[in-house]
């Protein structure tokens, strides 16, 4: 035998789907005030959603860019240490120079100069040493560190390297010559070399190092204030494309509250409503 539909009177049909549509908003409220979104996926709002992803990926491209002015920031800072213990070695080696220009006998004024060209190989070693992860600005003309800005790569600074080494026996670099004299190799031995104006020579080169290792420094520190300053902007601009993406897709979490506790007095009333009409339904069944 077929079951007959069951009909509800019309004020039960309205009190029902006044309650459906409660609980499918508190549903939406609970999911909002779980995930602290409201909009989970393009199918709640396309433009806010693609919106906010386009902020997020740029804001994450930007932060990549970030770690690489970071990975700079300690390039130029290595070389500029390098300057600093370089010039400290330089000023060392002038005043073994001065030593030797008074010197009383020619032994005092050779053993000074082997321990000048000792000072010059430290110059060398310390100048290879200061590169970080493979980059020393202190490695020659031919060194260059390029630092990206922007996320397309457009915006850019090309830091050029140059020699740092002493320049000992002509090879370049600082142009210090050493103290090593004729064939035998003998170091300051003769008054000739004092005399002939050699060790003044030394000195003067010491002299146009020293003024080579601040401009270069100079160099440095004025790159450095660049890509810190873009490293500031860069954090600014990462903070403003989250906002904005948060502004789009977040939900505001006092407004879903208050909404939360509005749906669940709509939904006592609609339940006590309901329970109203079904007792005028009942109260029929009286008259039998």
């Amino acid at each position: 035998m077929a079951i007959s539909n069951i009909t509800l009177t019309a004020g039960m049909r309205a009190n029902l789907f006044s309650m459906q549509t409660t609980q499918k908003l508190m549903e939406q409220t609970q999911t909002r005030l779980a995930t602290g979104l409201k909009v989970l996926s393009a199918l709640d709002h396309p433009i806010n959603f693609f919106a906010a992803q386009g902020h997020q990926q740029r804001a994450g491209d930007l932060s990549d860019r970030k770690d690489g002015m970071g990975e700079a920031v300690q390039t130029v800072q290595a070389a500029n240490n390098g300057i600093e213990a370089v010039t400290t070695l330089i000023e060392a080696a002038k005043s073994l120079a001065n030593s030797a220009l008074s010197a009383d006998t020619t032994t005092e004024a050779s053993n000074l100069g082997v321990q000048f060209n000792a000072i010059l190989d430290q110059i060398d070693t310390m100048a290879a040493d200061s590169g970080y992860k493979g980059i020393n600005l202190m490695g020659g003309t031919g060194v260059s560190l390029e630092v990206k800005f922007d996320e397309t790569g457009d915006s850019k600074i090309t830091l050029t390297g140059f020699n740092g080494s002493s320049g000992q026996a002509g090879s370049g670099g600082l142009g210090i010559s050493d103290a090593v004299t004729g064939a035998a190799n003998t170091y300051w031995a003769d008054a000739s070399d004092i005399s002939s104006g050699m060790i003044n020579a030394a000195i003067d080169d010491l002299d146009a190092a020293i003024t080579t290792l601040r401009s270069e420094s100079k160099e440095l520190a004025s790159n450095l204030s660049v890509i810190t300053t873009r490293q500031d902007f860069t954090t600014a601009m990462i903070n403003t494309l989250q906002d904005g993406a948060a502004n789009l897709v977040n939900a505001d979490m006092n407004e879903e509250g208050a909404n939360m506790l509005m749906l669940q007095t709509r939904q006592s009333l609609a339940t006590t409503s309901l329970a109203l009409a079904s007792q005028a339904a009942q109260s029929v069944l009286r008259l039998f």
